[in-house]
């Protein structure tokens, strides 16, 4: 039996899967595969006992196949129902770019560069895809002319199992919570399309509790998603469409009146995303008016806000529990949750 080595990472072992499989004219058979190709010859054992290797094998397959690579199974003649005896190749017409297309070593690195900014399962099976071909295509010896690779990061935990199902057009599951409540509930949905708005990522999905469409902020997802085995037929076209116009129609409705201290840095900070009014009132529009409450109680008395009542109300409370929470620890005798002496005097 071959000595064990270092584990070879998954990606590693799909590149040098699809070159075997790209360089065979009439194919590998699943014994050829595992002896030779890098990433399953360290594990093989020429006197047999394969079957975790084979199923791995398998596994792969099924990748390549939902990363949109093209696997092509023949059987010998004479031997059909042979499993063992299958071959395997990816026909290059199916795989390659059309020879009328080409890219200077330049361009090919900034593709290839392209594909390495989304990380922490970003666009999984687009980037990997992406990335696949491009090596295979000879990207990885280009040298490129950018001395780092950018990064575009995903906060939510939620992001990667939402692709997924999205990618496999499968129904998902996670429990949410709405604007305001204390409980969040479990959503069943047929993801559409994950949209990114002024900074903040947002499901787009048919809800089937309500059959109809509804926009989800992946933030205010709670614990878990779980993908379920159950397909769905919705259309995905026009989804990230509709998503964005839903998403711009909101927060073009909702705006906040807000007067920030000048110099502050609740000023600096709205100021940039906010239309100032010649006296220098800010008006902010927003999506999430508790996501926005949240940020306003955090610059204190930099700020005051004017409307609308909601926001106050929001604003209010969170200052108020603050004020409780420090009264209590300080050993105060007040009452948690009597408002604060500025807002006895009506301050906003």
């Amino acid at each position: 039996m071959a000595a064990r080595s270092p584990g070879i990472p998954a990606q590693e072992r799909l590149f040098s899967l699809v070159l075997a499989l790209l360089a065979s004219e009439h194919g590998l058979s699943k014994s050829d595969i595992l002896s030779t190709v890098q990433g399953y010859r360290q594990r093989y054992d020429s006197s047999g006992g394969n079957q975790s290797l084979e199923r791995q094998f398998e596994r792969d397959k099924d990748d390549l196949r939902e990363l949109g690579i093209p696997i092509e199974t023949t059987e010998p003649p004479g031997e059909q129902g042979n499993n063992q005896l299958l071959r395997y190749r990816i026909p290059r017409g199916e795989y390659e770019l059309p020879t009328e297309l080409t890219f200077t070593p330049e361009e090919m690195a900034v593709l290839s560069l392209a594909g390495t900014v989304w990380r922490e399962g970003a666009l999984s099976s687009q980037s990997q895809r992406a990335l696949l071909k491009l090596r295979s295509l000879g990207a990885h010896t280009a040298q490129t002319p950018i001395s780092y690779a950018p990064r575009v990061s995903i906060a939510e935990d939620s992001f990667a199992p939402l692709s997924s199902a999205l990618d496999r057009k499968r129904l998902a599951e996670f429990r949410y919570l709405k604007p305001g409540r204390l409980d969040a509930e479990v959503r069943r949905v047929a993801p559409l399309a994950l949209v990114q708005h002024h900074g903040r990522w947002h499901l787009y999905a048919h809800d089937a509790s309500a059959d109809a469409p509804r926009t989800f902020l992946l933030s205010r997802i709670v614990g878990p998603v779980r993908e379920l085995t159950t397909a769905h037929t919705w259309p995905l076209d026009g989804a990230a469409a509709a998503a964005l116009e839903g998403l711009d129609r909101l927060w073009e409705r909702q705006e906040a009146v807000i007067v920030a201290s000048e110099g502050s840095d609740a000023r600096l900070r709205l100021g940039a995303r906010a239309h100032a009014d010649d006296d220098g009132t800010l008006r902010v529009h927003y999506t999430d008016g508790e996501l926005l409450a949240d940020e306003l109680a955090g610059y204190g008395p930099d700020i005051v806000v004017h409307s609308p009542a909601s926001l106050v109300d929001a604003v209010r409370l969170r200052l108020g529990r603050v004020r409780a929470l420090h009264s209590a620890g300080a050993g105060s005798t007040q009452r948690p949750g009597a408002p604060a002496a500025s807002e006895q005097r009506g301050d906003r």
